[in-house]
């Protein structure tokens, strides 16, 4: 978290924490509202196929409130991930004026998926800050290898996370072999009593 505070998400506003399973009472341990679910996962064949598979079909295309950009560089997903996830709610975190992700935003909320990651491969100031910490009602998977964002229909504040739940399980279950999953939740960060 200190990387994205350094960057200007505010401290006492957002926060990302582990999602320990996808069963409903492991569900329920993760901070409310979750405003982006984050899902890593393994690049095999089947992914493989599944995005060429998606990148003929053009009847999935976003509305253009959607902030997506391409993964042009290579095991960059994460922080491609926390883009898409500040990009799509910076309006219900309130980023830090003047902060670098407030500047990269601005900066590159009129191009396209191409030209963000363009800027985002000449941007020395991510590059640096990453070495020194080394919606619109809709769920949509934002992977930055594929050539666009695909929607997964409705989904709430109040079900976005059970809603994503079950798109990564589906994924989950093309790659029974492999182990190599992790799922993060982007919540508002809400006082907890102890």
């Amino acid at each position: 978290m200190q990387f994205l505070w350094g960057l200007g998400l505010p401290e006492d506003e957002a926060e990302f924490c582990d999602v320990y399973g996808l069963d409903e009472e492991l569900l329920e341990m993760v901070p409310k509202p979750v405003l982006a679910v984050l899902f890593l996962y393994p690049i095999t064949d089947e992914t493989e196929a599944e995005r060429m598979l998606q990148k003929e079909s053009s009847e999935k295309k976003p509305g253009g409130r959607v902030y997506f950009m391409k993964q042009t560089v290579g095991n960059a997903c994460g922080t491609i991930g926390l883009l898409h996830a500040i990009g799509n709610v910076s309006s219900e975190v309130g980023l830090v004026e003047g902060s670098y992700l407030d500047r990269f935003f601005k900066r590159t909320a009129s191009m396209d998926p191409l030209e963000r990651a363009s800027f985002l491969e000449n941007d020395r100031e991510m590059e640096d800050a990453h070495s020194v910490a080394a919606t619109a009602g809709e769920l949509y998977e934002l992977d930055g290898r594929k050539s666009q964002a695909i929607s997964h229909g409705a989904s709430s504040p109040s079900s976005l996370l059970q809603d994503a739940a079950k798109i990564i399980k589906a994924m989950i279950e093309k790659n029974p072999n492999s182990i190599n999953f992790n799922v993060i939740a982007f919540s508002r960060k809400v006082e907890r009593a102890f």
